[in-house]
């Protein structure tokens, strides 16, 4: 039989986020985890293998969450073509940008120094861009409003910028509007614009100037 784990896995990873809470990003340590989760460096060792092993699970665990709670907000939203982007906004609709801002950024900090890191990530919104795509009624109109609102969570999540709470909700109900529009009237960019035509040269000169019949 294999060897039992010495603590149970999201006890162990709640354990790590409240040390990042806590004491902050750069004191994040498989000792200090250890000594928040009451076992030893060696027992969390042995489950997450190092600290970037320990984040990749916290990144797991939190795009595994998002992943579940939007399937719960599809069957909320009435299912239907737009339920995917529609979920999307919901779920930003509920997320406080207060809440768990250094874990975040921890993990945004660890990407940096481990590309690696990301992969979850990038898989999770790669399958979202797809499933958009494939599902919306307005599929042009949903992947604009899937981009406005995780750019107006960047913003939150790196304390660019933050709105009020009233004009938040204003905010999230425009992109919900623009996930049903066709945005086909809109002008394309698949080529550059006609350039004007240039205006002849006499046009552009004083009556009589340069013609030979100026004022003897």
């Amino acid at each position: 039989m294999g060897r039992r784990r010495s603590v149970d896995r999201d006890a162990l990873l709640d354990a790590a986020e409240t040390v990042v809470r806590r004491d902050g990003a750069a004191r994040l340590t498989l000792e200090a985890v250890a000594a928040e989760a009451g076992i030893s460096k060696a027992s969390v060792l042995y489950d997450c293998g190092s600290k970037s092993g320990l984040i990749a699970a916290i990144v797991e665990r939190r795009m595994a969450e998002g992943a579940a709670r939007m399937r719960a907000l599809e069957v909320e939203c009435g299912g239907g073509a737009d339920a995917c982007v529609r979920s999307r906004i919901a779920l930003a609709a509920e997320d406080d940008p207060n809440i768990d801002r250094e874990v975040i950024m921890s993990i945004c900090g660890a990407m940096a120094a481990d590309a690696a890191l990301a992969e979850p990530i990038r898989a999770e919104i790669g399958r979202l861009i797809a499933e958009i795509r494939a599902r919306s009624s307005q599929p042009r109109g949903a992947m604009l409003a899937f981009l406005a609102v995780e750019g107006l969570q960047s913003m939150e999540r790196f304390d660019i910028h933050r709105f009020d709470p009233r004009d938040r909700r204003a905010l999230l109900a425009d992109i919900e509007r623009l996930a049903a529009q066709d945005p086909g009237g809109w002008p394309h960019h698949d080529h550059a614009p006609a350039r004007a035509e240039a205006e002849p040269q006499d046009a552009l000169r004083p009556d009589g100037a340069g013609d030979g019949q100026g004022d003897a």
